[in-house]
Parts: C-alpha cells; sequence; structure tokens
C-alpha cells in the first residue's frame, strides 16, 4: 500500500513537524488537535519554518505555498478517515495515548495503519488499545522533525511485514533515514540518551561542574552538537523525568532512578524552553 494521506493527531511540536516533512514531500496531511487555537498556532509553527528554509535557500516560494496548500487542519477526528495512516503525536502520556488510539480506531476503515510517535511507551501495549495490532507501529521522529534524518520503526509483537514496509516506504519518501528496532523500553536512540541527560542532572547536583562546563566538556569531549543538559531544555524536563520513570518501572534497574534535581525542577514548572526556564534561561 503506498500512503497518499497522512493524518496526524496532535498540532504541537512533533505533529507539526511530522506535517511539514510530510507536505514538503508532496503527501497530504490532515493535522487535528483538540482546539482550533492548538490547530492555528501548528500551521503558523509550519509557516515560520517553511520561511526560515526559504531564507537559507532551501525552499522557494512556491514550494511553501504548495506544501501549507497540503495540510489540513482540524478539531475533528472524522476528517482522519482519507488517511491510509493515522500518527498518533500527542504528548508523552500514556494514559491520554490509549483513549486517543481507542477513539480513532473505531473511526477508522480496517486498512487503516496506525503509528504512534511514542519516545519510550510499549508499542504492543499501545496496540493492545486498537482491533489492528497488525496494522500498527512505533513511528518515532525526533526533534526537530524537519531536519533530524533518523525515524525508528518500532514494531509491535503483532505488527505484520506489509505495515513495516509501508510505512519504512513513507519515512524513505520523506527524505528520512529509518532504522527498525524490536519493542522495549527507549528503543535505542532513547535508551542511550535519555540515561545520559539523566546522569548529567547527577554529576550538576553533586557540583562537580556547572551547566555550562558540563555540556561544553561532552560536546568538545565526545563531538556532540549540543550539551546534555542544553538538549534537556530542548525535549523538556518534564519529557526526561517521564521517560526515565518508564525505564525505572519496566526495567526495576536502580540505574534508572531519576535525578531528585530534575525531579525538583519539573516540579517547580522549570521544563526548559518551553517554559523559558530550565537548565538555562530562555
Amino acid at each position: 500500500m503506498r500512503i497518499q494521506t497522512v493524518g496526524i493527531i496532535g498540532a504541537g511540536t512533533m505533529g507539526n513537524g511530522i506535517a511539514q516533512a510530510c507536505a514538503v514531500a508532496g503527501v497530504k496531511v490532515v493535522m487535528v488537535d483538540i482546539s482550533q487555537a492548538a490547530v492555528d498556532k501548528g500551521l503558523t509553527t509550519v509557516g515560520g519554518s517553511l520561511d526560515r528554509l526559504i531564507k537559507k535557500e532551501k525552499l522557494t516560494a512556491e514550494q511553501k505555498t504548495a506544501a501549507l496548500a497540503l495540510i489540513q487542519g482540524s478539531t475533528n477526528y472524522d476528517d482522519l478517515k482519507g488517511a491510509q495512516l493515522v500518527i498518533e503525536a500527542a504528548t508523552e502520556n500514556h494514559a491520554l495515548k490509549l483513549k486517543i488510539l481507542g477513539q480513532v480506531d473505531a473511526l477508522l476503515a480496517p486498512e487503516v495503519i496506525i503509528a504512534t510517535n511514542t519516545s519510550s511507551i510499549s508499542i504492543t501495549k499501545l496496540a493492545a488499545a486498537t482491533s489492528r495490532a497488525d496494522r500498527f507501529i512505533g513511528m518515532h521522529f525526533f526533534n526537530p522533525v524537519p531536519m533530524m534524518a533518523l525515524v525508528e520503526l518500532i514494531r509491535g509483537y503483532l505488527t505484520s511485514d506489509a505495515t513495516h514496509d509501508a510505512v519504512k516506504e513513507l519515512a524513505v519518501r520523506l527524505g528520512k533515514s529509518p532504522i527498525t528496532v524490536k519493542n522495549a523500553p527507549g528503543f535505542v536512540v532513547n535508551r542511550i540518551l535519555v540515561p545520559m541527560i539523566n546522569e548529567a542532572f547527577f554529576v550538576l547536583s553533586e557540583g562537580i561542574a556547572t551547566a555550562e562546563d558540563i555540556d561544553a566538556g561532552m560536546k568538545l569531549g565526545t563531538n556532540q552538537p549540543i550539551g546534555p543538559l542544553a538538549l534537556a531544555d530542548m525535549i523538556g524536563l518534564d519529557v526526561c523525568l517521564a521517560v526515565m520513570e518508564v525505564y525505572l518501572e519496566e526495567y526495576g534497574d536502580s540505574k534508572y532512578r531519576p535525578c531528585p534535581l530534575l525531579k525538583e525542577m519539573v516540579a517547580a514548572g522549570q521544563l526548559g524552553r518551553k517554559t523559558g526556564q530550565g537548565v538555562y534561561t530562555y
């Protein structure tokens, strides 16, 4: 099956980024969120991102117009019915994802593939909330979606080869480089990355070095483009904490214990760039 139309649930950072990647590649998009304000904000974000690409001469004004014309914003799940693939890109909350997946599963035709953009929750568990476990897959994009080449394709226990192959073909069409991984907490990248970020918070809390020096050390010593603490601010400290809590619960290993400083900052509402204050001030 060749995917011509993609439905996206969530117009936030990940949702609008996926929408942009699809539209630029010529794939029609229906982007749904719970309020018109959220939809409008997502569309505005895509427009601004495309403008930046025009300034960098990576896109023309005509291509921007064509891409935006392919994105339909909506607050109605019924508008997803024409899609061959629906990607759930809501916030990293297990109960919320289960609720959304159950709702859309009841609306969509049996042959429609459902994907989730989760970064840590079991694909098999999420698939069980639907009637189509064989047509359910993890499609984990990385932020910022338009710039990042990687997509992790995570197969649940019952994901079919046809589902995997159709989604992989789409990812390649979007200009991404997909890798296929088994269903396990954190999959591949975040299984390695988020514990590293958590350890950076331990180093900071113990006063071993300043945030600036921790990030500089990792950038200069390991050739990373951004330090782990600055990256945590970009991801969202609440998201980092939620992922670590999933690891601790799923693996039962104390090495995944969230740093108390990370927990305190999240409790204080200092979540990073999205709140203007995290490890750094924005």
